[in-house]
């Protein structure tokens, strides 16, 4: 797949079919930018009616050019662009950049159109930008096949764009600002290459640094995701998104013809895959330059070191408005700064070094604060005054950022009088802005995107306790209201649901006569709350269908007969249940646990303060499923009941472990059952003592068939793959469970890799030893089931969970390919394992679609090479001392006789 992307954006030759002779056409135009930024490759323009174009001979078609072509740039009218792709394929075209407009903006008929192009595409192995599209441009390549005025400078960026028209404005704003590019994209309409794909090219490409998207809508929610995911710890990716606002949205939707998403659930979506999202055009530029210059800050708290009071104060004020906090410099720094600085300095954070102000003293009070541990970056602003040095204080600035590991942010004030400055902070790798806002801006977003990637690749808890779901029980309740053509539970269904998955609900019972509502009101305990079930009175209140307050049998047969006359007076009709009875609870906190179907990212987790003002007061949180404890746990801390919820001015905290334990037993609902549309439960009672469900609504979607042995295509995140354990046994009878690894698990990896010998190491690794780390257990444990797997085998010794060895394949993007690797802890070698840890992973390996798997392994490892010879793989040599292996997976006999998973 890398090399059919190669054709587009590392091509060697072009052919600009529709290219013109008049100079005002989008083709003319194009040609015109790939010869005059001398492409190093060959340029053909395609047009039957000119001779010669800008001194190039032209040709009538692509099958009369004397070489194979690269790459296709088609600018006709979208009339002839079917035409044009089939000859494209026939003349044995790798990759198509399609200019034109008029597909799926264009309504049914333009939908047919690219339906026939993509068929055509896939028929000849094509790949497509567009259409709809600016063109591409790569300047390392001298590759401008764009119709925009500017060629774009050299650089490290990687910028994809949905809006062509937008990108002419940037360029020119590039070249301005001396801001170079990787990789330049328009990519249109997406019909077939989209985000996700360019992810995950750029992100292997070692011209690229940080990947920039302006993006209006989203066709491949799961695909993106899981590209995010892997690339977003290693190269920064800025997303700025429009159609944030429902107007936005309508927008966007006419501009692609794609539907945008609530913003809500792309919020979430960049939170959850690593990215970094950011509000303008400015920021996003910004953003790359300080994240490619400076390391990522630790925390928010900021140092600003200033000659002028009042930028400091703007400053200050602007952080603490966008969520960043003011430094408290310890009583160490504020010695240090007493002894070095006039007697009038503020004696503070920020640091006001006062208008006259020396290189030296600026020297001193950075590294004084940078120093620090309660500092996790400086800013520092100057000031041009009469004494004032520009040029000397940011040669000190960049000394001084040699010598740490935290984040330096420059406001040079001003325009002439600290140009060359500028420059200076520039060579020097500090990120310098005109005002200190647009620093501060920087410095906040630089802290989020460490946030981010902690949520991404934070080790969690496990959870308080175990629980299995009931799921007969559930698709039992589920199927019932489905059979009867309902597309919502009664009160007392929903809360049977919410009990199959071991959420808290009191106890309640339908009564049918009065008497037995005095009955069960006895039993459950007053006092009670009564309410109607009935499918016609969903909003109970408003026909009288609700009773507080009941405290005994007598009370309990009235209020039955005055809730059934209430609902039979304003619903003649209605059918009727009965009346729910259950006991009133009273608790210290009313939240909202719920969830909404999203149209591009499918179940959405909304967490807050409930109640009956919930959409006034507006705090809520979202996430995606599946959810662990830690992912849980950060849903919660970002609304701001939480600062209640852990307990204020002497009242208790609720337990917040099992708070989060609800929200992921919750989320078990979301990647079971397709079928749910919307859930609403509000309140969800809570205090110290615990929570339970005191309402709850369902709201459902027909049935929704199961792709045979994937059940999880409603969702964008991969859940985990609970269908590929099995337990197995080794050579001496004893019982070992094999199954995915979780991130939960880096205490256990950690601990067997402790025991593990140096030479099984080295051959694991092949000859390097790693440095076990926090960061390197991640890269082990949090996985893209979607693109990666590891099995572990896990046995119980003495009492205890064990792991005992590890077997991983990481597929390519594609999934074409994937490597494959293996770890048998020493005490455990030599009985089975690692035979039938290597058949299995195969086997899961082919279900993933896998065609084919590839390993390198040192030739002292006999072991290993018996192992691979004995199921066929190719073993071909690599380097000195090494061998590289490789498996055509697809036409391989099945390793395993039995799966305990279906194959597909």
């Amino acid at each position: 797949m890398i090399h059919q992307l190669d054709k587009i954006f590392k091509p060697k030759s072009i052919a600009v079919v529709g290219a013109s002779t008049k100079a005002d056409s989008v083709g003319h135009s194009i040609f015109k930018n790939l010869i005059e930024n001398n492409f190093k490759g060959e340029v053909y323009p395609i047009n039957p009616k000119a001779s010669e174009i800008l001194g190039k001979k032209a040709y009538p078609n692509l099958a009369e050019v004397p070489e194979k072509i690269d790459l296709a740039v088609v600018v006709v009218p979208s009339k002839f662009v079917p035409a044009v792709v089939e000859e494209c394929g026939q003349a044995g075209v790798g990759g198509l950049i399609i200019i034109s407009a008029g597909f799926k903006e264009a309504g049914e008929e333009g939908e047919k159109m690219v339906e026939q192009i993509l068929a055509t595409c896939r028929k000849y192995g094509m790949r497509l930008i567009g259409p709809n599209c600016l063109g591409t441009i790569n300047p390392k390549l001298g590759m401008n096949a764009t119709f925009a005025n500017r060629m774009a400078l050299p650089g490290n960026i990687a910028f994809i764009s949905q809006s062509g028209a937008l990108c002419s404005s940037i360029l020119d704003w590039a070249c301005e600002q001396n801001v170079g590019f990787s990789h330049f994209v328009s990519i249109g309409s997406m019909v077939d290459i989209g985000f996700a794909e360019l992810i995950d090219y750029f992100g292997m490409d070692q011209e690229t640094s940080s990947i920039l998207i302006y993006m209006e809508s989203l066709t491949d929610a799961r695909k993106f995701m899981s590209a995010a995911r892997a690339f977003a710890r290693s190269k920064p990716i800025i997303i700025l998104k429009a159609g944030k606002s429902s107007a936005g949205s309508k927008a966007a939707m006419s501009h692609t013809g794609t539907l945008a998403g609530n913003d809500a659930a792309f919020d979430a979506a960049f939170k959850r895959s690593g990215c970094l999202r950011v509000e303008t055009i400015s920021q996003l530029f910004n953003c790359a330059q300080a994240l490619s210059m400076q390391p990522r800050p630790r925390g928010n708290r900021l140092a600003i070191v200033t000659n002028a009071g009042g930028p400091g104060v703007l400053a200050t004020d602007y952080l603490t408005t966008r969520g960043g906090e003011l430094a408290q410099l310890s009583e160490k720094s504020l010695e240090k700064l007493n002894a070095a600085m006039p007697p009038t300095w503020s004696h503070g954070n920020p640091v006001d070094v006062l208008g006259d102000a020396s290189a030296e003293g600026y020297r001193i009070a950075l590294e004084t604060c940078l120093s620090d541990d309660g500092v996790d970056g400086v800013l520092t602003i100057l000031t041009t005054q009469t004494v004032t040095d520009p040029e000397g204080t940011a040669k000190a600035l960049v000394e001084v950022s040699k010598k740490h590991r935290k984040p330096i942010l420059a406001a040079w004030m001003g325009e002439r009088d600290v140009w060359e400055a500028r420059e200076i902070l520039e060579r020097g790798k500090i990120p310098n802005y005109r005002y200190p806002e647009s620093a501060v801006d920087v410095f906040v977003q630089m802290h989020q995107y460490s946030r981010n990637l902690e949520f991404l690749y934070e080790t969690p808890p496990e959870a308080p306790h175990r629980f299995a779901p009931r799921r007969d029980a559930a698709w039992h309740v589920l199927r019932s209201a489905l059979s009867e053509k309902r597309h919502y539970l009664l009160e007392h269904e929903a809360k049977e649901l919410m009990r199959c998955y071991d959420l808290p609900v009191g106890g309640s019972k339908v009564a049918t006569s009065a008497k037995e509502a005095g009955k069960i009101a006895t039993e459950i305990g007053f006092p009670v709350v009564m309410k109607i079930v009935s499918p016609d009175a969903l909003h109970k209140t408003d026909v009288g269908g609700v009773r507080l307050h009941i405290s005994s049998e007598k009370e309990a047969a009235k209020a039955y007969d005055e809730i059934m006359a209430s609902v039979k007076k304003h619903k003649p009709d209605a059918r009727i249940v009965g009346v729910l009875i259950e006991q009133m609870v009273k608790k210290r906190f009313e939240l909202l646990i719920g969830a909404i179907r999203d149209p591009i990212f499918g179940p959405l987790i909304v967490f807050g303060q409930g109640g009956v003002a919930v959409e006034v007061i507006k705090d809520t949180n979202f996430g995606l499923p599946p959810l662990n404890i830690a992912l849980a746990k950060r849903i919660i801390q970002r609304t701001r009941i939480y600062k209640q919820l852990k307990g204020f001015r002497g009242i208790p905290g609720v337990d917040l472990d099992d708070l989060a334990f609800q929200l992921v037993k919750f989320s078990y609902i979301l990647t079971d059952y397709p079928e749910v549309r919307e859930i609403d439960i509000n309140p969800y009672l809570v205090d110290e003592t615990g929570g339970v469900v005191v309402d709850a609504r369902v709201l459902l979607d027909d049935y929704q068939p199961r792709r045979k042995g994937h059940p999880y295509q409603h969702l964008v995140i991969s859940p985990y793959p609970e269908k590929y354990a099995k337990q197995i046994h080794l050579n001496d009878g004893r019982e070992v469970l094999l199954r995915p690894i979780r991130p939960e698990d880096e205490p256990m990896e950690l601990e067997m890799l402790n025991t593990i010998s140096d030479q099984s190491l080295y051959y694991r690794f092949f000859g390097y030893v790693p440095k076990v780390t926090h960061d390197f257990m991640i890269r082990m444990t949090h996985i893209d089931y979607d693109r990666e797997m590891a099995m572990i085998a896990e046995i119980n010794e003495g009492g205890k969970q064990q792991m005992i060895g590890v077997v991983r394949i990481i597929a390519d993007a594609w999934s074409e390919s994937a490597e494959f690797a293996i770890l048998i802890a020493d005490a455990w070698q030599n009985k089975g394992l690692g035979n039938q840890m290597m058949d299995y992973m195969l086997e899961i390996a082919r279900d993933k679609g896998i065609l084919k798997i590839f390993a390198s392994v040192l030739r002292t490892n006999t072991h290993m090479i018996r192992m691979f010879k004995e199921r066929g793989f190719e073993l071909r040599s690599e380097e000195e001392g090494a061998y590289e292996v490789s498996l055509d997976l697809e036409h391989a006999m099945p390793f395993v006789a039995e799966l305990p998973f279906q194959p597909v």
